[in-house]
């Protein structure tokens, strides 16, 4: 591969926001390059939700579908945006997963589909493949996207920083011209290589960065890359704060971050303590299908004031469904550790999920930096406000991802190549490199980890944050430095964004002296307060 790739568009992550976009562009001629850094199409966020995809139900008023987003985002959503995406909701799970991708959603015995309800949600309007909805996109998504010719996918190729005008060019009369982002610095992991791509138009779609957190539902790699990355270009970044918690993680020292889906309370699960009390009604008059937020934080208060490690969460006793059948893989990976869950609780605990932060785009995806769009999680479209509604992600990447490639191909015709690539130099290490030392990366990784969990985590005080803030500066002076005298590799970009992520999720926190949604903060460390429930 040459040191110089030119493309229309760069895509900067491969799940179904990327994929939508890039189907959507593919179809249209324009060249476009989609990167991961995971080593093969699977190793996406994507990949593992399991709950569904939440669309406008047939015969539903859209109004009703409107107020559960805003009712769970405390009201500080960005309502034209909501408003969108629900009518445009139906038409593109139709048009481009059932009749592009043929996602096989799953279906009732008169051949209707076979709809899920989740917390928060005022009716069944859940599209799903069981307890595999995002595993069957991304295979399917996957399988389409090989069918058109002008679209690449590269994996193990990870983004290391965008490039943009004026910064990254040589020219000086740059200086004069509106900021712009032109491509971006690419490590190829295989090779050990980094290449400059330049692309008319970047799409960034990298995921969250739930694994800033000691305990997360993400894979490893969903530290906020391309959150870092925007930040570092100088894109406006908002909602940091707004970190969501799921409230039910599998508790057990093998699983790692399996994820137990709100879906399972949507068929009548209850969340009990371990002296066997249903807890939930005195935390909300929705009882177990609360928001997100509320949820975690009773089970954060149960945990405390009963000194457990974790809740039961009770399908067994309260099940109308085949059990194995509705939840495939989640009976088969609880089995695998002793728990059946068509006979006994399940234990759980929360963990650090989804940002309702990120990179702020508009109703089109477009950011505040020139050519730059932001869709998926590492964006804020305003779509969740302070806390997201249970299945909206995954349809608000889909809706994004097709109205970003909208806006670039309506706007293809006109656009002109405002860059040289002889004025941006090839990348280049500031000193001799040393050897990679894992210990010192893992080491620097747990201990963000915990910071954020312990002082940043469900429940925050302004001590706490302080500290966590005042640790994290250290940290990235640190980091900076080993950065920029060590080996290139995933782990130590990895880091490098880690810590700038956390930072700005702990500045932002600090600077909001509101509680509300996912961000929740107590005043009397010695008090645990829930908030009015919505």
């Amino acid at each position: 591969m040459s040191d110089v790739i030119e493309t229309d568009v760069l895509i900067i992550g491969a799940g179904i926001a990327g994929m939508s976009a890039a189907i959507l562009l593919g179809e249209a001629g324009l060249k476009t390059m989609v990167i991961a850094k995971g080593q093969r199409q699977s190793d996406t966020n994507t990949q593992l939700a399991q709950g569904g995809i939440a669309a406008l139900a047939e015969d539903e008023p859209s109004e009703v579908f409107v107020e559960d987003i805003l009712r769970s985002g405390d009201y500080i959503n960005y309502r034209p945006a909501v408003e969108m995406l629900v009518e445009e909701s139906r038409l593109l799970v139709e048009k481009l997963l059932i009749e592009k991708a043929k996602v096989p959603f799953s279906l009732k015995e008169d051949g209707g589909f076979q709809l899920a309800r989740e917390g928060a949600h005022s009716s069944r309007r859940i599209l799903n493949v069981k307890d595999m909805t995002g595993r069957a996109i991304q295979q399917a998504m996957g399988a389409y996207i090989c069918t058109l010719p002008s679209v690449q996918v590269l994996y193990q190729h990870t983004a290391i920083d965008l490039l943009t005008t004026p910064h990254h060019s040589q020219n000086p009369q740059r200086i004069y011209e509106e900021p712009r982002v032109i491509g971006a610095y690419v490590f190829d992991s295989q090779k050990n290589k980094v290449f400059r791509v330049f692309a008319r138009k970047i799409i960034l779609a990298s995921g969250g960065l739930s694994s800033i957190f000691l305990h997360s539902t993400n894979p490893e790699f969903s530290v906020g890359n391309g959150i870092a990355m925007a930040h570092r270009a100088g894109a406006r970044i908002a909602n940091m704060e707004y970190i969501q918690f799921h409230p039910t993680a599998l508790y057990h020292k093998e699983a790692g971050s399996f994820l137990i889906s709100e879906a399972v309370r949507g068929e009548g699960a209850r969340l009990m303590n371990r002296k066997g009390e249903y807890f939930m009604d005195r935390y909300s008059p929705l009882k177990d299908l609360a928001p997100r937020d509320i949820v975690s934080r009773a089970i954060y208060a149960e945990m405390i004031e009963n000194g457990d490690d974790f809740v039961l969460l009770d399908l067994a006793s309260f099940a109308k469904i085949n059990v194995a059948e509705r939840f495939p893989t989640i009976y088969e990976k609880c089995l695998s550790y002793g728990i059946d869950i068509a006979k006994r609780p399940i234990p759980v605990v929360p963990a650090a999920h989804y940002s309702c932060g990120g990179v702020l785009s508009d109703l089109n995806g477009l950011t505040s930096l020139k050519n730059l769009y932001a869709i998926g999680e590492v964006s804020n479209t305003g779509i969740h406000g302070a806390n997201r509604l249970a299945s909206v992600s995954l349809l608000e990447c889909l809706v994004w991802g097709a109205r970003s490639a909208r806006h670039i191909i309506d706007n293809h015709s006109i656009i002109e190549c405002d860059y040289l690539v002889a004025e941006v130099p090839p990348w280049m290490f500031p000193f001799p490199q040393d050897p990679i030392d894992p210990a010192l990366i893992w080491q620097d990784r747990v201990t963000i980890k915990y910071i954020m969990w312990n002082y940043s985590g469900i429940i925050r005080t302004a001590k706490r944050l302080e500290r966590a803030r005042s640790d994290l500066e250290y940290l990235r002076h640190r980091i900076d430095r080993f950065y920029q005298k060590t080996e290139l590799n995933n782990a130590i970009i990895d880091l490098r964004d880690s810590v700038m992520t956390a930072l700005l999720v702990v500045n932002a926190a600090l600077r909001n002296k509101v509680s509300r949604g996912a961000h929740f903060l107590r005043e009397d460390e010695g008090e645990f307060i829930l908030q009015p429930s919505r």
